[in-house]
């Protein structure tokens, strides 16, 4: 296992991930309506998320136990930061999309082995929570025009926003009480 987080930290953290998301949902949705639908095209946010995924991802490369593939950690080392400058260089549609899909994959692996081999039921809150970021980083990678098309839906009407950030918001409560009570 690469990281050493307990379910409790890792249910803190993606329960106050969920809670912040869900507050400013709730608490400002007229500037998250309005700011959210320019998300997909941003280059600034697609540049920083970018830049998050690589430097993740070239930490992952630099400390991970690569068993009988560590002949290729060299060459890696310096494919990534290439690709990192080319994706950046050449890639302008829908950047911030797939950088974050990239994160949504690279969160998961945390959360998925904190909850691994523990026998507390409520464990599955993180691990739904985790697969739900597998399945939409897949998708917003591969097809990234989806996340314009969700954020298109779930702006639509007001009660549609309240009703899903409520909803997150707890979601997100219910793993930070596990995480404070059970874990």
């Amino acid at each position: 296992m690469m990281y050493d987080l307990s379910l409790r930290t890792a249910g803190m953290s993606a329960g106050g991930f969920l809670v912040l998301i869900g507050l400013l949902g709730l608490l400002q949705p007229g500037l998250m309506r309005t700011w959210l639908p320019r998300l997909p095209r941003s280059r600034v946010m697609g540049a920083l998320l970018l830049t998050l995924a690589f430097i993740w991802s070239f930490w992952l490369l630099v400390t991970m136990e690569m068993g009988e593939f560590s002949g290729f950690r060299r060459p890696l080392m310096i494919a990534l930061p290439i690709g990192y400058l080319l994706v950046l260089k050449f890639v302008n549609e829908f950047l911030a999309v797939r950088a974050l899909g990239i994160l949504f994959l690279l969160a998961a692996e945390p959360l998925l082995s904190a909850a691994f081999l523990r026998y507390e039921p409520s464990r599955l809150l993180v691990t739904i929570f985790a697969y739900i970021l597998v399945v939409k980083g897949l998708f917003w990678v591969t097809m990234p025009y989806l996340l314009r098309d969700h954020i298109a839906w779930s702006t639509r009407t007001t009660g549609r926003w309240i009703a899903l950030n409520a909803l997150v918001l707890l979601y997100g409560g219910a793993i930070l009480a596990f995480a404070f009570t059970q874990y």
